[in-house]
Parts: C-alpha cells; structure tokens; sequence
C-alpha cells in the first residue's frame, strides 16, 4: 500500500486515479497522520441488490395508495415528470 500527503495527492490526482484504478490502495496524510485510503470502488450487481433487500418486506397497498396521492399532488401544468421516461 502507497502514502502520500494530501498535497502531493491534489497536485498528481490523475496519477492517484490511475493507481487506484489498477488496484491499489493509498494512504492519504496530513501532518504525518492518516486521514484516509482511497482503493477501487467495487462493482455492484443485481445479486448485491437482492441480498441487500433479502430483510425487507415487498410494498404492501398502502405503499400503492402512498404513490397515487402523491401523483395526484403533482403539478398539472407541469404534466407527469415520468411520462417521457
């Protein structure tokens, strides 16, 4: 694992991209004490999702009846902000 300061870091940011980028870990410090590490964000899939919400419960109707009164709120001139979704 590479440190640098919190200087060098904001000058070579790009570079430091790149390394994390490739896989590494780095250690970022201010005045000789860590304040962070920066490593590759890790990839998100469907199945992270479904374990994620394995605990909670599906909608039930009032969820439903939620939604529809606060679509009704919507302004009518302004249309259904989803509807060209």
């Amino acid at each position: 694992m590479r440190t640098m300061t919190a200087t060098e870091a904001s000058r070579n940011f790009s570079d430091l991209l790149d390394a994390i980028e490739q896989g590494e870990t780095v250690t970022i410090t201010r005045g000789n004490h860590p304040v962070a590490e920066i490593g590759p964000a890790r990839r998100r899939t469907g199945s992270d999702l479904r374990a994620a919400l394995a605990d909670v419960p599906p909608p039930d109707d009032r969820f439903a009846e939620d939604i529809a009164a606060a679509v009704a709120l919507l302004d009518p001139e302004r249309g259904d902000p989803w509807a060209d979704a």
